[in-house]
């Protein structure tokens, strides 16, 4: 029987779970935005809320405490500079948990974790992605009609030496 036994297992070990809840945090911190099981999520809710509570803190215990649990000196910087400062006059609620429906393989529910105030820089992700995209296909198409003009004049010079 699990009568108080509060949190989540997850299926792993102490140390194996440990390490998992530090990495997710650290990704939704330097991402945004994370894809994962409705179960981590949910696990995970209050360790991203407590950075950044630490974050809006603001002083040297406050980003040591940090930098003892995020894995990364770069998530630190994004966290203490970046994201705490979106939530100086909000008291909690950070973060939002959507549904995305249910894995292929075994049927475990997904879920997006994501900082609340963050669809700016998500869109502007997105934009610079698809322009990046868009730059790499005009180049492909360029490179096939240049491979197909070089093939033509190919054919041709052949043509005219038989």
């Amino acid at each position: 029987m699990r009568h108080r036994n509060a949190g989540f297992k997850l299926g792993r070990n102490t140390s194996h779970r440990r390490a998992l809840l530090r990495n997710l945090t650290t990704s939704v911190i330097i991402e945004d935005r994370v894809e994962t099981t409705l179960t981590k999520a949910k696990a995970v809710r209050p360790l991203v809320e407590k950075m950044i509570t630490l974050g809006k803190k603001g002083d040297l215990h406050s980003r040591r405490q940090a930098l003892s649990f995020l894995m990364t000196d770069k998530s630190v910087e994004r966290l203490f500079e970046t994201v705490a400062p979106r939530y100086g006059d909000r008291a909690g609620g950070y973060l939002r948990i959507v549904r995305t429906g249910f894995r292929k393989g075994d049927g475990g529910e997904k879920a997006f974790i994501e900082l609340l105030g963050a669809e700016k820089q998500l869109d502007l992700k997105r934009k610079k992605r698809d322009e990046i995209k868009a730059k790499k296909r005009a180049d492909l198409e360029k490179q096939l009609e240049e491979s197909k003009t070089e093939e033509l004049k190919e054919l041709k010079e052949k043509e005219e030496a038989a």
